[in-house]
């Protein structure tokens, strides 16, 4: 039996080391109160107190501001994107006995008073009472989120994302505890502190990947209680919702303080690359919404695995920062099958999906995108086939293919040269997390605390090169070869190629397998995208 059964009284704080297992009550917001002890309601300091926890540089940003139109014509406020660094926005301390219980049963924040905690808490009363979403990082890529409990502001999320109303949304959660309130089918997924004694409504067969992959870029499928607290826009009226805890301090802060289960898709425009920045979610909704939490880049850079294990066998409906492989090492899910499709399913179809990302074109930029299967060659041929009136194609490398030159006939892998081209790179901004000293095997939190996110410098090779048809402008880019990097950079790569007022983007694609690893979700993603796939 749970004993999660008492209301208790108690604001933001950190528990002791001998009181981790103490469930903590959320309170409600309120207005901010400068100079004193109090932001929103929660206990805050006004100095800094040395901590175990590592210390961050986060890259120094200011607060971005565009004029909003509304969607109606009018004027609708702002969109301002909004630094957050989680090393100022308070402690963080599990409460639950991490060595002995699931990961983030329930945990607890000491906010303080700082401008960070502050706009943190803004952009949590925004998802408590307003109708427009927030854009917030997470760790596979930034996500559209609204409280999950009331309709008008999930159909907020379809509005400015122009999102078709039967794609279901994901529901994120920052701990355990609030999980277990929701699948109780009642209102107290709006008031988690308020609880009845029951047997743990979470099914068994979840409870190993809960255990080995949260928090992270998994998403669990789970039956829609009676009584559901949820917005029916959230679940798209199908009997079941995805449900996952992201792991990224800010995201969870962010969920723990608006006190509400979270919807939220990818905060993109629909059918656009998803984004792994905030410059790209500004790119995309500035006019829409009214604020952006920047945390830096993200470090998965693909979407979530959705898996479904009220099924027998398990199956995942979507790959994505969690492998199939990882998946089938898990007690229970060892026969775990494939039940999703690459290609973009049959639009006559009445059925919705079951999860995002199965049924309607994803991730595609302007530009007109051309896959060429793993161990495909590209040459000058196909290079000025794709060109159009612009005379400009893109290309994003991957593991085999080298930058072109003038002299070469195709990208292989062999020797580029480009040494009769005009070659003009473009470094990216570098976003650098650090911190310092030698860390013990820690709970969730603190490992977040710890973890680095960073962009690799990239750069986009511009190189002319002379075909039969005329000269065309090549701008080459390399995310590879490791698997993971270019997972985390192909979005991102997408978009920056696609400023360049190109014809086609040229991709290399990588080989996959039998989706072992996260390269089955860059090839998915990369099948969405295709116009054109070259096998």
């Amino acid at each position: 039996m749970l004993q999660c059964c008492r209301r208790i009284q108690a604001r933001f704080r950190v528990c002791s080391k001998h009181a981790r297992n103490r469930y903590l009550a959320l309170p409600h917001l309120a207005s901010s109160r400068r100079n004193g002890t109090d932001i929103a309601g929660h206990q805050t300091r006004s100095h800094h107190r040395k901590t175990a926890y590592p210390s961050f540089k986060m890259a120094e940003s200011t607060i971005t501001t565009v004029n909003q139109i509304s969607l109606d014509g009018g004027e609708a406020g702002s969109t301002q994107i909004v630094p957050i660094a989680p090393s100022k926005l308070g402690e963080f301390l599990d409460g639950a006995n991490w060595r002995s219980q699931l990961t983030l049963d329930d945990w607890s924040l000491e906010l303080y008073d700082t401008a960070d905690a502050r706009h943190l808490v803004e952009a949590a009363q925004l998802l408590r009472n307003s109708t427009i979403p927030v854009a917030f990082p997470t760790e596979t890529v930034y996500g559209l989120g609204a409280d999950a409990t009331r309709s008008e502001a999930v159909k907020g999320i379809y509005k400015a994302k122009q999102r078709p109303s039967d794609n279901p949304l994901i529901v994120h959660i920052a701990s355990l505890q609030q999980l277990r309130c929701l699948l109780l089918g009642s209102r107290s997924a709006t008031n988690p502190s308020l609880y009845e004694p029951c047997t743990d409504p979470i099914p068994d067969i979840y409870k190993p990947l809960i255990e080995k992959f949260w928090p992270g870029p998994l998403t669990i499928l789970l039956p829609v209680p009676e009584n559901s607290p949820l917005a029916p826009e959230t679940t798209a009226g199908l009997a079941t919702f995805g449900a996952r805890m992201p792991r990224n301090l800010l995201a969870l802060a962010l969920i723990k303080l608006a006190d509400r289960p979270i919807a939220a898709p990818s905060a993109n425009a629909s059918t656009k690359p998803s984004p792994t920045a905030a410059e790209h979610v500004y790119h995309d909704l500035a006019g829409r919404i009214e604020m952006i939490v920047d945390g830096g880049p993200c470090q998965v850079g693909v979407e979530s695995t959705v898996v479904d294990g009220l099924v027998s066998p398990p199956v995942i409906l979507r790959p994505g920062g969690v492998s199939i492989g990882q998946i089938r090492e898990v007690k229970g899910w060892e026969k775990t099958t494939i039940a999703y499709e690459d290609k973009v399913l049959t639009e006559g179809k009445k059925e919705g999906p079951r999860a995002p990302g199965m049924k309607y074109r994803h991730y595609s930029p302007k530009a007109k995108v051309m896959l060429f299967e793993s161990g495909r060659d590209c040459g000058i041929g196909d290079l000025a086939g794709a060109a159009g009136p612009r005379r400009r194609v893109g290309v994003v490398r991957t593991k085999r293919w080298k930058q072109i030159g003038t002299e070469e006939n195709a990208l292989t892998n062999g020797q580029a040269r480009a040494a009769n081209g005009i070659t003009r790179p473009e470094a990216r901004a570098q976003h650098v997390v650090e911190h310092g000293g030698d860390l013990p095997i820690d709970p969730p939190l603190v490992q977040m605390l710890a973890e680095q996110s960073q962009y690799q410098a990239r750069q986009i090779h511009e190189t002319e090169l002379a075909t039969d048809d005329g000269a065309i402008e090549v701008l080459d880019i390399s995310i590879g070869p490791d698997t993971i990097d270019i997972a985390r950079g192909l979005f991102s790569a997408l978009r920056d190629l696609d400023k360049k007022d190109l014809d086609a983007i040229i991709v290399e694609g990588i080989k996959d397998g039998n989706g072992d690893d996260v390269s089955a979700a860059v090839m998915n993603r990369l099948r969405k995208a295709a116009e054109v796939n070259v096998s």
